[in-house]
């Protein structure tokens, strides 16, 4: 028998003086119009995609369901076991007490950053499906309304020589010309076969002049027919990526993402301020208090959350009204399915500063079977108008697709 994480023994979360449940807070008068609705259930179910993605989905006594995703890994489908007994008997219409009363809950258990406050988001994202279904509006419109009908998405791409800059250009074309982009994303971190030494984040001229080549190669070969960007996945020194930045700085680089780790902000703020490349950092970080440090030492000049691993639809919106105070764009990055991708969009449609959301699945075959609607269309998104994020799960793809041992949720 397995262990049962609802059941857990946690002093800190039984006790807080920053208590928030409804019957604490005394939230008991009755609503009307169908919106005295009851949480009865939380579950969720692992599907083995090209990331390990966690769907979550809450039940109501109301017989209306919402469906939600976390970011991906370890940990995340005990955490929302553990959850789960602060939600059951909550209205799910609160979607912000209920947020704020889980990261009260689980303060004990990191809910700072890191994978908790992720397994939270999940139940987040599940609470605006939730609530548009309940109320009858998107879920943009809980979000305060939109800006367009329509979210720009940006194709990460891969070669299985994505180490050769002709390749990577080859690739460009392709996704431009077959898939239909205007906006791409490719690879920095890998091998130049001129490396000494990969612990020391350190870069030689010669690997830059490769990275500078593939850079020239890509950009050259789209030209004004998409935006492209270049990932370093935290990679490197702040000496180095200040180099490499400049040298990129004769082409169309979208932005640069991630140069440095993420853990010292001096760092990345240096690196930003001395090159006119677009940087782009920020999935790497969590909720709006640690963005908002990125964007007021205006160490980035693009901010890229990741919905559901920075805290959810509602926290992302934040982040956004942050950065819209200094004029900083939004481009969210996004490994999910297309239930959190879809969530992304719809953020995405809220905010003014938004300028795309990202795309990381374009090479597995099954990613929009897992709904019944159509997702992406000619590189774009379009918002839908239906409740909630507006996509119904297959659950027989979903139970095909499942990671092995896992058990299929219930259905709506």
């Amino acid at each position: 028998m397995g262990v049962n994480y609802a059941d857990l023994h946690d002093p800190n979360a039984e006790y807080t003086m920053r208590e928030l449940s409804s019957e604490t807070m005394g939230v008991t008068n009755e609503r009307g119009g169908g919106r005295d609705v009851e949480i009865t259930d939380v579950q969720t179910t692992m599907v083995d995609g090209n990331f390990p993605w966690t769907l979550v989905r809450i039940y109501t006594d109301a017989g209306v369901v919402g469906t939600g995703e976390a970011y991906w890994g370890a940990g995340v489908p005990e955490l929302i076991e553990r959850m789960k007994p602060f939600v059951i008997g909550e209205n799910p219409l609160d979607i912000d007490r209920l947020y704020e009363h889980l990261v009260q809950k689980m303060s004990g258990e990191g809910s700072v950053e890191g994978v908790t406050i992720s397994a939270i988001a999940g139940i987040e994202v599940a609470l605006h499906d939730l609530a548009g279904k309940i109320l009858e509006v998107p879920a943009y419109q809980l979000l305060g309304g939109k800006y367009r009908d329509e979210m720009r998405v940006y194709c990460d791409c891969h070669t299985e020589e994505e180490a050769d800059p002709e390749a990577c250009a080859e690739e460009a074309r392709r996704v431009v010309d077959e898939l239909g982009y205007d906006a791409l994303k490719f690879d920095l971190d890998v091998p130049s076969g001129l490396e000494k030494d990969r612990a020391n984040r350190h870069l030689r001229p010669g690997e830059i002049r490769h990275k500078e080549e593939i850079v020239k190669q890509v950009t050259e070969e789209v030209k004004d027919e998409a935006d492209v960007a270049f990932d370093c996945h935290w990679t490197f020194s702040g000496g180095s990526a200040k180099r490499m930045a400049d040298a990129f700085e004769e082409y169309d680089v979208w932005w640069l993402e991630d140069p440095v780790p993420p853990e010292n902000l001096e760092v990345q703020e240096e690196v930003t301020k001395s090159t006119t490349t677009p940087i782009c950092v920020g999935e790497n970080r969590y909720r709006v208090t640690e963005e908002r440090r990125l964007i007021e030492n205006q160490a980035v000049d693009i901010v890229a959350p990741d919905m559901p691993k920075v805290g959810g639809m509602r926290e992302t919106r934040k982040i956004a009204d942050v950065a819209n105070q200094y004029y900083v764009p939004v481009a969210m990055h996004n490994v999910s399915s297309p239930i959190a991708t879809m969530a992304s969009a719809h953020v995405g449609a809220s905010i003014p500063n938004s300028l795309a959301v990202e795309y990381h699945s374009y090479e597995l075959g099954w990613w929009e079977d897992l709904v019944e609607e159509d997702v992406i269309e000619d590189g774009y998104i379009e918002i839908p108008e239906e409740p909630g994020l507006g996509l119904t799960l297959d659950m027989d793809a979903v139970e095909e697709h499942m990671v092995e041992g896992e058990t299929l949720f219930d259905e709506a």
